[in-house]
């Protein structure tokens, strides 16, 4: 069961480490009205460093945290 439940999230990673570069390529090319993602992703990213950085320790380890799952 908890394998299944590893392979599936394991599965959603994969899915967004392809969609959420791929979004960010569109938004460069049309801008911030691409149809079918229906947010500006570039600004959401660019908000999520920024109030990273504006943590201090708090945000390096959250960030260290992060770079840790995508790294799986």
């Amino acid at each position: 069961m908890m394998d299944n439940v590893k392979n599936f999230l394991r599965g959603v990673m994969d899915l967004a480490m392809v969609v959420i570069p791929l979004s960010v390529v569109l938004g460069i090319i049309f801008g911030p009205a691409v149809p079918f993602i229906g947010a500006d992703v570039i600004d959401n990213i660019s908000a999520l460093v920024s109030d990273l950085g504006g943590s201090g320790l708090i945000g390096i380890i959250t960030l260290g945290i992060l770079y840790a799952l995508f790294r799986r």
